[in-house]
Parts: C-alpha cells; structure tokens; sequence
C-alpha cells in the first residue's frame, strides 16, 4: 500500500492547480486548520464548510477537508466553541481534519470551477471569457465555446436542470425559449460582473448564479436594443441567461479537484482516499408557486 503524504505536501499540489496568486484581492484561500506535518489518507471535497458538511468530514474520518467557499472570508473577531465560525473550527480541530479552501483561485484555473461546469454541459473549444492577465493559457474567469450541437433555448435549459444537482431554486430563463442557440458562456457562481463579457463575447447564452433584478432586466433590455440594431426581432436579442442556484453551478469541479489530487499524488507514490460529498449545501429548501384558480 502506498504511504500516506504529509498535509504539506497536499496542500503544495493543492496551490500547484489552484494557485494564490490568482485569486481576487478580497478573497481568502488556503489552510485555514491543520498541521502540516500531520499524514492525510482521506480527503473530502465540498462546496461549503457548513455544520453538516463538518460533520460529514469527521463521521467518514477525514484528514482533511477542501472546500470552495472559504469558512473565514470576512473578518471574525472569535472562534469560541458555540459561535457561527468557532464550531467547526473546534469540531475539525478536535477530530484531527484539516481545512483548505480554493475559491477564486479555483473559479480561473485549468480544470476549475468554470472549466467544469462547461464540461458538464457539453461545451467544446472552450476558452477563458475573462482571461486573466499574466496567467498561463486557460487560466481566467468563466468559460465560453460551443454546443456540439445547436438546440433551442429551452431545450438547452433543460439540459441544464439534468446536468447539475437539484435545488429548490431550479432553473431560471430569460429569453425565448424556442430560439435556437450554440455558442454558451458560463461561470460559476454569482456571475452579475461578466454580463458584459458575455455580451461581447457574443454568446448566445450565458449560465451563472445569483442574477438579481436589475441587472438582468438592463442586460435583457440592453440585448433587444442591440437585436434591433443588427435588424433582429427585439426578441431575439443575446445573450439569454440561464440562472441557476449558487451551489449547483459549483459542484461540478469536486470531481475534477478530487481526480487531480489523486493523478498528482501519485507521482510521488503516495495516495490518499478522495471523497465527493453529497451534501446538498444550498440554503433554499422550497418553492412554492401560486395555486391555480
């Protein structure tokens, strides 16, 4: 059986694929419990670091748990046992299980959160929609490429829907749902700053998360303009936005993050066992629709 590696060393593969440096100025990544020095042998992947998702970790014995949203993004003033932040600090500290967190960094690299989500929904010859600058090749927010093949608006929602885990929110639209589309821009997560990129990128539609009222309305409103300008129906104007929740456009990239640790660890003779957590962290639980009269 091959060793187990240091947490050092995991986390050093770990910012090898999602590196600090690309992350935004506001962001916090990294190791956030643990000892370096410490063995890991069993790794969960999550979304968030939520009570459950803690939990899960130290039921299944983890030794370290790598999530995309970081615990400590804002400023806390305490950890103490019983507090918002301090409970899993002192639960995963408590059970041996480290914490690692790759957010922004994880959103721009090769084979992240953007470049997963792309995969999910078929998306070939995909390239970054916001490169970003001094990076290698394929490293930059979002994605953008094309449909093997051309469907309708509507059709390509639902595909949506069956790609990524299921959530009260479900699938949100904008646009005309029998127009036909093959060029697709994603991003995942909340994604209201690139609907410009979008736009000038010239997708048909654009997929992402946490879209709120007015921006969609101006970037709808703004799509008819352009639509009529070109000697298009106003309805037909682009990108349409495909909204999901937050947490389902991210999922996606734990199966990439966890298969990567596996493949770089290996070239060490190590191994570790790599879990993808189920645990369906987003916040909503219903949606209730008016009754029919």
């Amino acid at each position: 059986m091959n060793p187990a590696p240091t947490l050092s060393r995991v986390v050093a593969l770990l910012e090898a694929r999602y590196p600090p440096s690309t992350a935004e100025d506001w962001d916090a990544v990294g190791l956030v419990t643990g000892d370096p020095a410490a063995p890991v042998r069993k790794v969960l992947f999550a979304v968030d670091p939520v009570a459950a998702v803690v939990d899960e970790a130290v039921v299944w014995g983890a030794d370290l748990l790598v999530t995309h949203h970081p615990l400590l993004l804002r400023g806390v003033h305490s950890v103490a046992a019983g507090t918002l932040k301090g409970q899993p600090v002192h639960t995963l500290i408590t059970s041996g299980c480290a914490l690692f967190a790759a957010h922004t960094n994880a959103d721009a690299a090769v084979r992240g959160v953007a470049e997963a989500l792309a995969d999910v929904l078929g998306l070939v010859e995909t390239s970054p929609l916001e490169p970003t600058p001094g990076a290698g090749p394929g490293v930059g927010l979002g994605r953008v490429g094309r449909l093997g093949v051309p469907t309708t608006l509507g059709a390509f929602a639902e595909l949506v829907a069956a790609a990524l885990p299921e959530t009260a929110q479900g699938i949100r639209v904008a646009g005309d749902l029998d127009a036909q589309v093959s060029t697709v821009a994603v991003l995942g997560g909340s994604g209201d700053s690139l609907l410009g990129a979008a736009r000038a990128s010239g997708a048909d539609v654009y997929v992402t998360s946490d879209l709120k009222h007015h921006a969609v309305s101006d970037a709808r409103e703004q799509a008819a303009l352009d639509a009529v300008a070109a000697g298009r129906p106003a309805r037909d104007g682009r990108p349409f936005l495909v909204d999901t929740a937050h947490f389902a456009s991210e999922w996606p990239w734990l199966a990439y993050a966890a298969a990567d640790l596996v493949h770089d660890l290996a070239a060490d003779g190590t191994t570790v066992e790599t879990r993808v957590s189920t645990v369906r962290t987003d916040p909503w639980t219903a949606r209730v629709a008016r009754a029919e009269v």
